[in-house]
Formats: structure tokens, sequence, C-alpha cells
């Protein structure tokens, strides 16, 4: 028992230094975007910016509004006139308002369906690269994405954050980008804009995965059963163990 606790133990203990190298390796440093999924809202101001701004490229086509209305605490009516802007049915899926035909034409690509991308990429990473824009000349759509390099998306909320410049700095006689900062001000305060690309980013983390907060709280209950259940099955081994030598 107590190798197998030992043995255990090393593997978890294993598992995150792994997991901490991986996350000190190279690249940009992601953020923290400190969401919570349990802000209904949050995610009812993030509904209403993911609607507003991204939905007329991306689809989020695992995601029904009527479900929506139900987990966010929202009636039909709310749903359908501030969220439906293409005016499909209650229970009709998030699907973008341009055709993929179009998108092909004006981007040579359908851009992609953002049901999972929290789940694929991570609520950092997308805090990171939705606040990481920068101006760049050098690009056919003026800017550049400090963890997404050369991206093809433009940033869509540059009139609300303004535009930023990338801040360089020298290591080893190489110039390394570590931030951006604004040089021309939006139209919103930055902790307002913040506020805003946390509400965004907190309902893609939603609706990658609408049952995480159940997950959760079953999660406790779990382990609690499996800690009784631990002491249950000690006490047992100890006793059907006791007279062998």
């Amino acid at each position: 028992m107590k190798k197998t606790i030992l043995v255990l133990l090393l593997t978890t203990i294993a598992m995150i230094s792994s997991g901490l190298v991986m996350a000190a390796g190279g690249g940009y440093p992601k953020s923290p975007a400190n969401v919570d999924v349990d802000d209904m809202a949050s995610l009812q101001r993030g509904a209403k910016v993911f609607t507003d701004y991204c939905l007329s490229c991306h689809s989020a086509k695992f995601v029904r509004f009527n479900r929506v209305a139900d987990d966010l605490g929202m009636n039909e009516a709310e749903v359908m006139d501030n969220l439906n802007h293409l005016g499909v049915k209650f229970g009709s899926t998030m699907t973008a308002t341009m055709t993929e035909e179009y998108s092909k034409e004006a981007f040579g690509a359908v851009p992609p369906d953002l049901s999972l991308v929290a789940r694929s990429r991570g609520v950092d990473w997308l805090y990171t690269y939705l606040t990481g824009f920068y101006a760049d000349s050098a690009k056919t759509t003026g800017q550049n994405n400090v963890i997404f390099k050369d991206v093809g998306m433009p940033n869509v909320f540059w009139k609300q954050e303004g535009v930023k410049k990338p801040v360089y700095e020298e290591h080893d006689g190489t110039k390394v980008l570590v931030g951006v900062e604004v040089v021309e001000k939006g139209t919103m305060e930055p902790e307002e804009f913040d506020t805003m690309i946390r509400d965004l980013v907190a309902f893609l983390s939603y609706i990658g995965e609408p049952n995480q907060s159940y997950r959760k709280s079953l999660g406790i209950y779990v382990l609690v059963f499996l800690f009784i259940f631990f002491g249950f099955a000690y006490a047992m081994k100890k006793d059907y163990w006791k007279d062998v030598h």
C-alpha cells in the first residue's frame, strides 16, 4: 500500500513538473483571463459582444439560442431582440451572418467555428490574443498579433481599444516582442475595454462546455465519496490481513 501511494505521489509530481516546464517554454507569455463562468451578468454581456462583433464572420454551430437563454437566465424576447441578428428560430444554432461562399471569396478561407475555441486554445490564450493586436503596416489588414504572428484576422475592436504599437526589448542582440502599448486612444477606457474582452472570453468558455460549472461541483462530491470509500476500503484491508504474517 505504501509503495502504491508513493508511486502515485511521484507520478503526480512528475505530471505537474512536466506541465510547468511546458508552460515555461518559448513563445509570448499568456496573460491570465480571470473569467468566471458562474457570473451570469458577465456571460450575458459576453453573449452580446459575441453576437454583435464575432457572429458576422464566425459561427458557433454547437450552440443554440434557446440553450443560451436557459443557461444565462434570459427570456426568449431578450435573446431574439438582442442576440439573434439573423432572425432565425429560437431553437436554431448560432450561424455566421456571412456565407461560406463569400468568406472564401473575400478571405480565401472560411473563418473557424468558435464553439470549442476556448477548450482548444484555453481562456488565457484567447484573452492574450484579443488584447494583443498591434499596428503593422506590412500586413494587408494593417494589424499583427503578439501571440498569433501574421494573423489574417483584423482587429475588430480597434475603435474601442485604440491603436497599439509593439514594444521590443533586446536580448542577446535579438529584438524580442515583450508587449504592446496604446498610441492612439480608443472610444473605451482601458478598464472598460478589458472588462468587455473578459466578458467575451467568459462566454466563449461557457459555450465550449456549458456544463462545466455542474461538472466542477459534481467533482467535489465525487472526491469526497472517494476519500470516504478509501477509508472504508483501507479499514477492510487491514481487517482481512491482520492475521496474515
